[in-house]
């Protein structure tokens, strides 16, 4: 997978951060989001995620911006399709983005079943069409998760479930429910595979008995931040602090250990850079890995 999009544009955009992250710069700077997409797949990404972590009604509604949705979702997929076609790498596969609806790391602001499912399902009438995967990323709770996963079953595109774990090491989500817990409240749902995003990756380390015993395909990608809480609901990433300990040989580092444990996927969240992309995609190929894409499923 690529690494984090939001983050990345942040560092790269003339604006000053905001509470929409990485959409602002979609909505100012589009050529850059394209950019940086065309690097990721530069860098051996097979699988680049749309730009639209933010793009939820819930989330627009803090600009007063929710009449922008379609809009804005249609210009997130258009610009990563364009990044696919002008690299000419056509087994690069789109992901779609289903995140949190109100803010990251904090599963208490979820609404409510019958809203989320409501929310989900026009987010996934807006992807489905153009993407090869849908990503529920980043759900904090199972909550989230069966309300995310079931809007995106409802389509003919394969699901990827990714869920994010407490950084103290205790491998449970950030509801305090178990990663066991949340696969079996979507396995009816038969999504491809399971995965751990946007934690630190010791927290990712200690995580991975338990991802081990699922019954499904495997892997993570997570974030280099030094600490997720002090981020809250509406708030900007100014907040939010890049360890310096984590460049891309650390990381591979790391990867790599999940891919022995037996990843299938692998990837990089919040301040993992192409650049780190880069590093991991030489050392799995040096390792005798084969890096797949949306050819060969």
């Amino acid at each position: 997978m690529d690494g984090g999009m939001g983050q990345e544009l942040v560092h790269r955009g003339a604006s000053e951060p905001g509470p929409m992250w990485g959409a602002q710069v979609l909505m100012d700077e589009p050529a850059l989001v394209r950019e940086l997409h065309a690097e990721y797949i530069k860098a051996g990404a097979r699988v680049i995620t749309l730009n639209a972590y933010s793009l939820t009604p819930e989330r627009l509604a803090y600009v007063n911006a929710e009449d922008q949705f379609g809009a804005l979702q249609r210009r997130a997929i258009d610009l990563a399709l364009q990044a696919r076609d002008e690299a000419g790498e056509s087994d690069v596969a789109v992901a779609g983005s289903l995140p949190p609806l109100y803010g990251s790391y904090q599963p208490d602001t979820f609404p409510g079943a019958q809203e989320a499912l409501a929310t989900y399902r026009r987010v996934v009438e807006a992807q489905a069409p153009y993407v090869d995967v849908l990503l529920c990323e980043t759900m904090s709770s199972v909550q989230e998760c069966v309300a995310a996963v079931t809007a995106a079953s409802e389509s003919s595109v394969p699901v990827w479930l990714a869920v994010t774990v407490n950084d103290n090491g205790n491998g449970l989500l950030r509801s305090g429910e178990t990663i066991a817990s949340a696969y079996e409240a979507v396995r009816h749902l038969n999504p491809q595979a399971v995965l751990l995003n946007c934690s630190i990756p010791e927290a990712v380390n200690a995580a991975w008995p338990a991802m081990t015993a699922l019954p499904c395909t495997t892997g993570a990608y997570a974030n280099g931040f030094t600490s997720v809480l002090d981020l809250e609901i509406g708030g900007t990433v100014e907040n939010l602090h890049a360890r310096t300990d984590l460049g891309p040989v650390a990381y591979a580092g790391h990867a790599l250990g999940w891919v022995t444990g037996g990843a299938k996927i692998v990837g990089g969240c919040c301040e993992i850079s192409p650049a780190h992309i880069a590093h991991l995609s030489k050392a799995l190929i040096a390792q005798g890995y084969e890096i797949c894409g949306r050819a060969s499923g």
